[in-house]
């Protein structure tokens, strides 16, 4: 979870301070004309690296002060018992495995013994259609004398077995036909088993990735939280990391002079710490809407007293190369400047020092 590490302004009271942070004289001049400038300070965003689940913290490999950048592991958190989990999970896939292999030989054996069905009913049929030609044969030769009635009566118990024959036949490839509905219905169990315990070893496999602690952005480590030894609730926090890749300054000025600003227009960032430095910057944010607003609006000068917030950002590189002079918090001063037609002043030039 992100916040601001830094409040732009303590607190805000009356009508003169808001004028007081329109408008600021350098040192104690006046602001040169088409520009302005208003107070701030330094911020930045810092980052909290929290544990995932409930657990003992085992290490933190980073001090405060250290610098660390994105997916840097920075601690570890117990993870015996998700190991034990992963073991198991393991043994139920290779367990899913085996009953898959089971049930495709059940259903392989089930799909032969259904053909071997079908090859006994073609017999069948076959022998049925011989014994009931030569029962026919047999009755018209017994009504004409031809024969004895014990051979007739011979033919027609070998129709009725071919009969008998082809029926059992038939309720065999029905039970064979169930047998390969079984099998293809244990096969799809054994799969959905297997489906399931490769889901529960992904979802073990993430949770120790978590247990794993990486720092999810550039920064410098601001405050070490927790120590190894110590048992942290789930979105227990362990480091606290201040990302230097967004350092800017908020500041207000008044209406007529927030609406002639530009996103991406210069800046110039003077700290009270250094007063001999000018810091180069770039407008990226003006508040589409008044921040400080008096209960009427009725004159033309209570209209300017509609503050407008304005953020002032570094860029990047800038602050990567004096990041070890960057104090975050220090208030200071930022210049704009209203008419890019218009020079900067020699006194807002740009000033930086050597690279610490």
């Amino acid at each position: 979870m992100t916040r601001r590490l830094w409040l732009t302004i303590a607190a805000v009271a009356g009508v003169s301070l808001m004028a007081g942070l329109a408008v600021r004289q350098l040192g104690q001049r006046r602001a040169p004309p088409s520009f302005a400038s208003g107070n701030g300070r330094l911020e930045a965003m810092d980052v909290d690296v929290a544990a995932h689940a409930a657990g003992r913290l085992v290490q933190v490999n980073v001090r405060e002060g250290d610098r660390v950048r994105a997916g840097q592991i920075v601690g570890r958190m117990d993870a015996a018992a998700l190991t034990a989990d992963l073991h198991q999970a393991q043994a139920e896939l290779a367990q899913a495995e085996a009953a898959i292999a089971s049930a495709r030989s059940l259903l392989r054996q089930r799909l032969s013994e259904e053909r071997e069905t079908r090859s006994t009913i073609d017999e069948r049929q076959a022998e049925l259609r011989l014994a009931d030609r030569r029962f026919q044969r047999s009755r018209s030769l017994l009504a004409s004398g031809a024969i004895t009635q014990e051979s007739f009566d011979a033919d027609e118990a070998r129709r009725l077995t071919a009969q008998a024959a082809l029926t059992r036949a038939r309720d065999a490839a029905r039970s064979a036909g169930a047998g390969i509905a079984t099998a293809r219905s244990g096969l799809q169990a054994a799969k959905a088993t297997r489906a399931s315990a490769q889901a529960h070893i992904e979802r073990i496999q993430a949770d120790l990735s978590e247990t794993v602690l990486r720092a999810p952005t550039d920064g410098r480590v601001q405050i070490r939280i927790a120590e190894p030894g110590e048992t942290l609730p789930t979105g227990g926090k362990v480091l606290n990391l201040l990302d230097l890749s967004d350092v800017f300054m908020t500041f207000y000025l008044p209406a007529g002079e927030a609406g002639r600003l530009r996103l991406g227009s210069e800046a110039r960032l003077i700290l009270d710490a250094a007063p001999e430095l000018v810091i180069p910057a770039r407008i990226t944010y003006v508040a589409s809407a008044a921040q400080f607003t008096p209960k009427t609006v009725e004159t033309r000068s209570e209209r300017q007293t509609l503050m407008f917030r304005i953020k002032a950002s570094l860029e990047p590189a800038l602050v990567q190369r004096y990041e070890r002079g960057a104090k975050i918090g220090m208030p200071g001063v930022a210049w704009v400047r209203l008419d890019p037609a218009v020079p900067w002043p020699r006194r807002l030039q740009v000033q930086l020092p050597p690279p610490p």
